[in-house]
C-alpha cells in the first residue's frame, strides 16, 4: 500500500514537471541509441578486418621449420663441452621439409574432439613466366572441399567456380593481383617455374581476392595434387598440415601438445596473430568509453533536473514529511523518479539503437578490395543491449540518488516557518 502512495506521488511530480522528465527521458534514449550503434558498428568493423587475416588463417599450422643445426661440432667435443662458445653465420642444415609419416598425423588429428577439421597444403615458391620477366608468386597445393569448409575459400573467389580447381587438370586460380599483372582472363594459360627448374602450363579457371593487396599480388592456388606433379613428388608428400579449432582459445596449449608428440614445429593464432587481437580490444574499448561517457553525460542531465524539482518541492516534500512520511520514503519518491527516467529511456534507447543498427547495416559500401562485402558491417551481439539497459539503470539511480538524500533530509518546520 504505501509503495502504491508512493509511485503515486513519483508520478504526479514527474507529470507535474513533464517537459523536464521528458528532457532527462529522451537525454538517457539518446545516449543508449548512440551507444548501441557505436559498440555495433564498431565491433563489426573490427570482425570484418579481423575476418580478413583470422579468417584464412589456420589455428594451428604444423610444419618443419628451415633452421640451423643445434648441435654445432664444436658443443658436442670433449675439449670445449664446458665452455660458453660462440658461433657465427651458422648456415641452415639440410632438413626435410616435407611432414614425415603426415597420414597418420592428420588421421590422429581428426580424432580430437577439440579440432574441427584439418587440411593439408603445399607451398610452392614459383616465378610466372610472363614473355621476358619473370613475375615472383606463391602457388598454395590446397584439397579443394576441406579449404572451403575450414576457410571459406569460395568466398574469396570472385571469378569462375572454386571447384574447377578440383577436376580440371593442371588448373590455377590466380590471385587477382597476379592476374592484372599478366592480363591473364580465365581459360587462359600461364606458365610457372619452380625453385628447382621445373614447369608447367596451367589453365586459368578462376581469381582469387582476399581484400589484401600484398597476398592477391603473390598467392595462387592449384590442386594438391597439381602441386605434387610441378615438384616431381609422390602422393604423400605435404609440407603443411592446418587445424581449425572448435575454441581457438586452445590452439596454444594444442599445439605445444603435438608439436611435442610428431617431432615437428607449430604455430597457433594467438601467437602469430597477437596484434591483430590486441587492435580489436582497443577500438572496442574506445567504443565503450565514448558511450559510457554518453550515459555519464546524460546522468548529469538527470541529475540537475532532480535537483531543481527538489528546490521547487521543498513545500510538498516538507508536508509529506509533516504527515508521516519518513526520510527514506521522500528518497524513495525521487529515486523511483530517477529510475522511472532510465528505465522509460533506456528500453526507447534500445530499440532506437537496434533500429539505428539495422539502417547502418542497410548502407550499400562497395569497394573492389573487398568483393565480398556489399553493406556496412554491424554486430548485433546481445551483450551490449544488456550492458546499454543495465548501465541506464545504474547511471540514473545514481544520479537521483544524491538529490534524493538531500530531499531526505529536508526538515518541515524550517520549511513552513520560512514560508
Amino acid at each position: 500500500m504505501r509503495f502504491a502512495l508512493i509511485a503515486e506521488i513519483a508520478k504526479a511530480l514527474m507529470l507535474a514537471r513533464f517537459r523536464q522528465t521528458m528532457v532527462a527521458a529522451i537525454g538517457v534514449t539518446f545516449s543508449i541509441t548512440m551507444f548501441i550503434a557505436l559498440l555495433g558498428f564498431m565491433n563489426g568493423l573490427n570482425d570484418l578486418l579481423d575476418g580478413l587475416i583470422l579468417n584464412r588463417t589456420p589455428h594451428i599450422r604444423f610444419y618443419n621449420d628451415i633452421k640451423p643445426n643445434e648441435d654445432q661440432p664444436i658443443n658436442i667435443s670433449d675439449e670445449f663441452r664446458d665452455f660458453f662458445n660462440i658461433i657465427r653465420s651458422v648456415k641452415p642444415s639440410v632438413s626435410r621439409v616435407s611432414i614425415y609419416n603426415n597420414g597418420e598425423i592428420i588421421r590422429t588429428l581428426d580424432g580430437d574432439e577439440r579440432i574441427l577439421g584439418v587440411a593439408p597444403k603445399i607451398a610452392i615458391q614459383v616465378f610466372f613466366n610472363v614473355g621476358n620477366v619473370d613475375l615472383p608468386g606463391v602457388l598454395n597445393g590446397v584439397e579443394v572441399e576441406a579449404e572451403d569448409k575450414l576457410f571459406a575459400f569460395s568466398d574469396y573467389v570472385v571469378e569462375g567456380s572454386f571447384m574447377d580447381l578440383k577436376y580440371t587438370a593442371n588448373s590455377i586460380i590466380l590471385g587477382k593481383g597476379a592476374a592484372d599483372k599478366m592480363m591473364a582472363e580465365i581459360g587462359d594459360f600461364v606458365q610457372a617455374t619452380t625453385a628447382q627448374g621445373n614447369r608447367l602450363q596451367l589453365k586459368v579457371v578462376g581469381f582469387y581476392q582476399s581484400g589484401l593487396g600484398e597476398l592477391d599480388n603473390l598467392q595462387s592456388y592449384v590442386s594438391i595434387g597439381t602441386a605434387q606433379r610441378m615438384l616431381g613428388e609422390t602422393s604423400s608428400y605435404i609440407t603443411d598440415i592446418q587445424v581449425k579449432m572448435h575454441d581457438y582459445a586452445l590452439s596454444p596449449a594444442v599445439a605445444r601438445e603435438y608439436s611435442s608428440i610428431f617431432g615437428i614445429d607449430a604455430d597457433d593464432i594467438q601467437t602469430i596473430n597477437a596484434q591483430f587481437e590486441t587492435g580489436s580490444q582497443i577500438r572496442s574499448l574506445i567504443s565503450y568509453v565514448v558511450g559510457i561517457t554518453l550515459l555519464i553525460v546524460s546522468g548529469f542531465g538527470i541529475y540537475n533536473i532532480l535537483n531543481m524539482m527538489i528546490y521547487e518541492k521543498m513545500d510538498t516534500i516538507a508536508i509529506l514529511k509533516a504527515i508521516g512520511f519518513s526520510g527514506t520514503d521522500v528518497k524513495t519518491v525521487f529515486t523511483t523518479i530517477a529510475i522511472s527516467i532510465g528505465l522509460a529511456g533506456g528500453l526507447m534507447g534500445l530499440f532506437f539503437g537496434f533500429v539505428a543498427s539495422l539502417g547502418i547495416e542497410r548502407i550499400p559500401f562497395e569497394t573492389e578490395a573487398l568483393p565480398t562485402i556489399k553493406t556496412y558491417p554491424v554486430n548485433f551481439d546481445p551483450k551490449y543491449y544488456i550492458i546499454g539497459g543495465v548501465f541506464s539503470l545504474v547511471t540514473t539511480y545514481l544520479a537521483g540518488y544524491f538529490p534524493s538524500r538531500k530531499a531526505s533530509k529536508v526538515d518541515p518546520v524550517e520549511i513552513i516557518r520560512g514560508k
